[in-house]
């Protein structure tokens, strides 16, 4: 176990955490930028995939940002045909997202640019880095460990 006490320990895990996300991102990003959409887009676009027919209110669940901070990426996506909203059929009052055909093709080419990445990191790290990986990160994504 690294000794996080130490701060030269401390910022070799953080820079290591952050230069790997940014590697993890920047394909993503560049062809996100070559439609003139952004990374907050790029997040709406995976939770839609992961979970069709979402409701705005669980994206913002999902997302944990605000309605007003979730408007205008979320109806750049609408307006460019990338994502449609319907009005549910039990609650008129909610509205759920779902994917354009553009919109699967491009959430897709997304996720095989990150997939690619992925492979060639686990293969080279090997199974029980990745398993210790994945451990960390599902540690991180519960709430259970927040402040």
């Amino acid at each position: 176990m690294p000794d996080l006490k130490k701060s030269t320990v401390q910022r070799q895990i953080m820079e290591s955490f952050f230069l790997g996300y940014q590697a993890f991102t920047a394909k993503p990003d560049e062809m996100l930028a070559r439609r003139g959409l952004s990374r907050v887009h790029h997040r709406i676009l995976f939770f839609i995939a992961s979970y069709p027919d979402l409701s705005v209110k669980e994206l913002l669940s999902y997302l944990g940002v605000s309605k007003q901070a979730l408007n205008t990426p979320l109806r750049q996506l609408i307006e460019m045909h990338l994502v449609e909203s319907r009005t549910a059929e039990e609650d008129k009052r909610k509205r759920m997202l779902r994917f354009t055909a553009e919109g699967a093709k491009l959430e897709q080419a997304l996720r095989r640019e990150q997939v690619r990445l992925l492979e060639r990191a686990f293969q080279h790290a090997g199974e029980e880095a990745v398993n210790g990986w994945l451990a960390v990160n599902q540690t991180l994504a519960t709430s259970t460990i927040r402040t």
